[in-house]
């Protein structure tokens, strides 16, 4: 993983960490031995799950107009960057075929979402949940969030490899973001990590990093608008 795990602390950290709202998670979202079990705070809102599957369904095509016609015209860029749809178009680049926006967007809202707020920016929807529920206690830094259901820890990068554990939903010490396969003609990306006493891999997709991009959407007459999409810093 490239930009998204080297995220900057001033990005994240000052815009959403710092806040009320998430000091108030010591109790309700403190993990507990580790777990951290997903959230979807928006699965009973109608009127979410429909725009939210078509805007899936129109990124999967390429829509652009369509994409673009539903982020607010000010929505905010990250810490540093100018709001407004010029800069989200020149940060997330819709018109290349390949562009982080078609990567980078579904990944987040096929994850569940959190109600969150503070001081600067008003009661949002965010996905994926990693963040907005992020424990308290628990350094975002060198840290991750296993999303997959299940998952198998293993000896080496490799799905041959011996099988350490089976691993629920939970937060993990990561010891490497990016490790390449040990067969150079495989392309999966593997992560290590440190559980149960004991180091291993799982495969990239299983786990996140609550300092990667966040999508936050907020909903009016003209109905729901992407407000926020923070970008990975280089």
């Amino acid at each position: 993983m490239n930009g998204p795990r080297r995220i900057s602390c001033a990005l994240l950290l000052a815009a959403l960490l710092a806040m009320p709202a998430l000091a108030q998670q010591k109790t309700a979202g403190k993990a507990q031995d580790g777990v951290f079990a997903p959230r979807d705070e928006a699965a009973g809102d109608q009127s979410w799950t429909r725009f939210r599957d078509r805007l899936l369904a129109a990124v999967q095509q390429r829509d652009k107009k369509f994409v673009l016609s539903q982020v607010d015209r000010n929505v905010r860029n990250g810490i540093g960057q100018p709001s407004g749809l010029d800069e989200f178009v020149r940060q997330w680049e819709p018109d290349t075929e390949n562009g982080p926006l078609w990567r980078e967007l579904p990944r987040a809202l096929h994850l569940g979402t959190a109600w969150h707020s503070h001081e600067k920016m008003p009661r949002s929807l965010c996905a994926p949940y990693v963040l907005p529920r992020w424990p308290a206690n628990t350094d975002p830094h060198g840290n991750g969030a296993i999303t997959a259901r299940e998952t198998t820890l293993r000896t080496a990068p490799s799905g041959s490899a011996d099988i350490l554990a089976s691993l629920g939903q939970s937060i993990v010490r990561v010891i490497d973001w990016e490790v390449d396969d040990s067969d150079a003609e495989v392309k999966q990306k593997w992560v290590k990590i440190n559980t149960q006493a004991r180091d291993g891999f799982i495969p990239e997709e299983h786990i996140r990093s609550p300092l990667e991009h966040l999508a936050c959407f907020r909903k009016s007459e003209a109905g729901w608008r992407l407000t926020s999409f923070l970008a990975a810093g280089e």
